[in-house]
């Protein structure tokens, strides 16, 4: 039976361009949607940009626009960067839809009647020029540990202002000191919880990496905390609360209930019932995996746990939990401030998209910190030129050749192959993709081996049966290739399978290829 799958991949922050350390950390997501379609699984892929939030505000005020058009503009260059990476997400949505809102509203409300969302009295900073709360990335003060002037939410020395700190501190926006005032908001009980979100991790944990274990054991040591989920912003989901009309949704609860949202959205509109993703009905049947950073960890292994057992409805919890590490940029941490990294935009102007993905997820940080520079990739690239272009080309273009000839495949050689769809299915259903790109280098390796030890280029001299065998058995391999590198090179996979003439995409042993004419075989890969 059809698995139901859902991969979410984390939404991206809709206030400054996408990096390369966003992409090792979202391509996973890819990999599992086009594995899990191969091979029969009926899958549902989704994110979005998540678009409110005080970052956002600030952005407009400096750039003297909206919040709405700041988020717009980012979308929009989000959604670029996905299609042109090959992302097969089936929605890619926004938490400004208004699909979205009207949704994430009754999640919310459903939470807040079970009794797991509370109102609390919070002492926050006022700006009586403003009239306003002010947010602490809204605040400036002089640093404890320092000296230096800094923002209320963290300083550049690492130094984490304390609620004390920040009765000293000032508005950002006019300049005067704040006061502290009572403040009324909601905040997900997540104490309650506690017990189930434990049940729920140590039923799980052994599908995800090690960061995610780690990072959910710190918490739930510590014991879980009361979370805030209204803040005082003009921008975001509306609380749909009485007496919380100024207020709007914290945009963590607004993002991670995304998933959900999305899902129904794409359901809705292809006519299919949501909670068969969803719903604790045959879980042997289901799959969720989660795909983000280690940043993310604690949103997506225990709050939003938290949320779905909130609503009390037989929810299924996230399965897998596909965290990495982080990515570097030569030897040192993205920075847009510093000048240190490169957007996606830019590295498609310099790179081939197909063998960047396999890069990234080949030397990624799946399971440590990684780095990425311009020579490793140019390696990786030439390595796959060499292995599976050259490979290719001297196949089906070998001199004189017009079709694939008739032959009979190498018994070893398909035996081998078979072998190595199981072996990658199992890598990636165990979400290790490095190892997963190293059985795809071993196979190529051992195809290239076969080739040359069988020196068709002599063959094809003193032996054409032979040589017809060879070049045969080298197609087959080839068209199987295709499917094995499919979640991998989506774009690669589709030339190679219209230069065999193969419609049907899976994940199983093609066998035999018959009366195949070879037109239009062009290099796969240019030489860097």
């Amino acid at each position: 039976m059809n698995r139901k799958i859902i991969v979410g991949g984390a939404w991206p922050y809709a206030n400054s361009s996408l990096h390369l350390g966003h992409l090792a950390a979202l391509i996973s997501g890819d990999v599992l949607a086009r594995y899990h379609r191969l091979i029969g699984d009926d899958v549902i892929y989704v994110s979005g940009t998540d678009c409110h939030g005080t970052p956002i505000t600030e952005r407009a005020k400096k750039e003297k626009t909206t919040a709405k058009e700041i988020a717009e503009k980012y979308h929009e260059e989000f959604k670029e960067v996905f299609e042109k990476m090959g992302f097969s997400y089936d929605l890619y949505t926004k938490t400004e839809d208004e699909y979205h809102k009207k949704k994430v509203q009754e999640l919310f409300r459903k939470i807040y009647d079970n009794g797991y969302i509370i109102e609390k009295i919070d002492k926050d900073n006022y700006c009586e020029k403003c009239s306003k709360f002010v947010a602490d990335r809204e605040l400036k003060l002089i640093c404890p540990n320092c000296g230096n002037e800094t923002k209320g939410d963290q300083c550049d020395c690492g130094y984490l202002p304390t609620k004390k700190d920040l009765r000293q501190a000032y508005c950002v926006d006019c300049g005067s000191l704040t006061r502290i005032k009572d403040n009324k908001n909601l905040y997900l009980e997540l104490p309650l919880l506690q017990s189930k979100i434990e049940k729920y991790v140590s039923e799980n944990e052994n599908k995800w990496r090690k960061n995610a274990q780690n990072e959910s054991h710190k918490y739930l040591k510590e014991g879980l905390k009361e979370r805030a989920v209204t803040r005082n912003l003009d921008w975001g989901v509306d609380i749909p609360v009485e007496g919380f009309e100024d207020k709007k949704m914290y945009v963590w609860i607004d993002a991670v209930l995304g998933y959900i949202t999305a899902t129904m959205k794409y359901c809705d509109e292809n006519k299919l019932n949501w909670e068969e993703w969803w719903k604790n009905n045959n879980t042997d049947n289901k799959k969720i995996y989660m795909v983000h950073g280690k940043d993310n960890i604690v949103f997506h292994t225990l709050i939003l746990p938290g949320l779905l057992l909130g609503l009390d409805d037989n929810m299924n919890l996230p399965d897998s939990i596909v965290s990495t590490e982080y990515l570097n940029f030569n030897e040192q941490k993205f920075s847009k401030s510093k000048g240190i990294g490169m957007t996606i935009l830019e590295a498609l102007d310099k790179f081939d998209t197909e063998t960047l993905r396999f890069h990234l997820i080949k030397n990624g940080p799946e399971s440590k910190d990684s780095n990425f520079n311009v020579d490793d990739y140019i390696m990786t690239h030439n390595e796959i030129t060499n292995k599976l272009g050259n490979f290719v080309n001297r196949t089906l273009k070998y001199k004189g050749l017009t079709q694939i000839p008739n032959g009979i495949m190498d018994n070893d050689l398909e035996e081998y192959i078979k072998q190595k769809y199981e072996e990658i299915s199992n890598n990636i259903e165990n979400i290790e993709f490095r190892k997963a790109t190293l059985n795809i280098i071993d196979t190529l390796d051992n195809l290239n081996k076969y080739y040359d030890e069988r020196k068709p280029w002599v063959l094809y001299k003193e032996n054409l049966t032979e040589f017809n065998n060879v070049i045969y058995t080298c197609s087959v391999s080839i068209a199987n290739i295709a499917n094995i590198i499919e979640p991998f090179m989506p774009q690669t996979s589709k030339k190679i399978r219209n230069y065999l003439n193969i419609r049907i995409n899976g994940w199983e042993y093609i066998g035999k290829l018959e009366s195949i004419e070879l037109n239009n075989i062009e290099p796969l890969f240019e030489r860097k």
